[in-house]
């Protein structure tokens, strides 16, 4: 019974966001709503990557709730994928090479819709590929599977943050855009994870170490490094008075835009103060204010190509509540072909 009030609940929420964005906005604001439920799988799949090569240090931590909770996120990827499909050849109306002549012959295969739809499948294969891989817990470090996966998620996360996060609005010409996107998204699975995870009893004796720590200093790490880049590529457009990207800019400007960027400052310092005072209850309040963050990030990228100015709509609420409802309703269908890890599992692999 839940399953089809999901659907239907779904389905009205899609219907509004069209009526509410037109269907060039609703495409837009689903668009965003995607890498969002994207970002928790592909995001929780590095940090999951680089914690099985450091298996027997993340276990003595305390990590495994954490690796447990990343691994039922990364479960969310088979749905994720099959409700990419037509969100992509939706929104291929967004994009502005679909209404300009190529330019070159490269051009004039690259920026062709079945091919931009044929990587996207590829795109999303590979991630669905890789989560498969390393939903299971691990028994021993595996370092002829983590350095090639790590490189295969930077090359397809590249790619993926050019063809369909960049092309929207070719005013910016950034090279780290991909690196900040993939940054971003790991920040928000593992503020995901922070959430969903049990509080483990902390270890005693010679490996006791603060309530919440463990927890603390990636999320610190991944919001230091994501401001960071935030920080230098803003930089260099504003002082270098490129027209083009400065324009990219204020059109992510207005109010909404400078309280999210005031926002994301205020979220970063706060997480670097913390380490001086680490605490449980202060690492989920910082994790639950990076996932809030993270998500109105990726409308942020997205929804500004089709308007003036960053704000919040009607449209972009509902699109996030049907892109969530129809998950819902693909996931239970689809997560048993990962064999979703269990915590009792997870604390079998020690």
């Amino acid at each position: 019974m839940r399953m089809p009030i999901l659907a239907l609940l779904g389905a009205g929420a899609l219907a509004l966001a069209i009526l509410f964005g037109g269907t060039r906005g609703a495409s837009a604001s689903c668009l965003a709503a995607w890498l969002v439920l994207l970002a928790l799988p592909v995001g929780a799949l590095p940090v999951t990557v680089v914690a099985e090569r450091f298996g027997r240090k993340v276990r003595e931590r305390g990590g495994i709730e954490m690796l447990a909770s990343l691994r039922r996120l990364m479960s969310l990827m088979p749905a994720a994928a099959l409700l990419g499909l037509p969100i992509l050849a939706a929104s291929t109306s967004l994009y502005p090479w679909t209404h300009e002549p190529p330019r070159t012959a490269l051009a004039a295969i690259w920026f062709t819709v079945p091919f931009f739809l044929a990587r996207g499948i590829v795109y999303l294969a590979a991630w669905t590929w890789l989560c498969l891989r390393f939903a299971r817990p691990f028994d021993a470090p595996g370092e002829g599977r983590t350095v090639p996966a790590v490189a295969l998620h930077a090359v397809v996360g590249t790619l993926f943050a050019i063809d369909v996060v960049a092309a929207l609005d070719p005013r910016l010409d950034s090279a780290i855009l991909g690196l900040l996107l993939m940054t971003a998204w790991s920040g928000l699975a593992f503020a995901a994870a922070t959430l969903l995870a049990w509080e483990e009893p902390e270890p005693i004796g010679r490996n006791r170490v603060v309530p919440g720590r463990g927890r603390l200093i990636p999320l610190v790490v991944l919001l230091g490094l994501w401001a960071y880049m935030h920080f230098v590529q803003a930089l260099i457009v504003w002082s270098a008075n490129l027209p083009a990207e400065v324009a990219w800019y204020a059109a992510r400007g207005g109010w909404t835009g400078r309280s999210l960027a005031i926002l994301s400052g205020i979220v970063a310092s706060l997480a670097g103060l913390a380490t001086l005072r680490p605490g449980r209850v202060i690492v989920r309040a910082l994790a639950a204010a990076a996932l809030l963050v993270h998500a109105l990030e990726m409308f942020w990228l997205v929804t500004p190509s089709v308007r003036d100015r960053f704000a919040i709509r009607p449209a972009d609420i509902l699109a996030a509540l049907a892109v969530a409802c129809l998950a819902g309703v693909l996931h239970p269908l689809l997560a048993g072909r990962l064999g979703q890890p269990s915590p009792t599992r997870a604390r079998n692999a020690r």
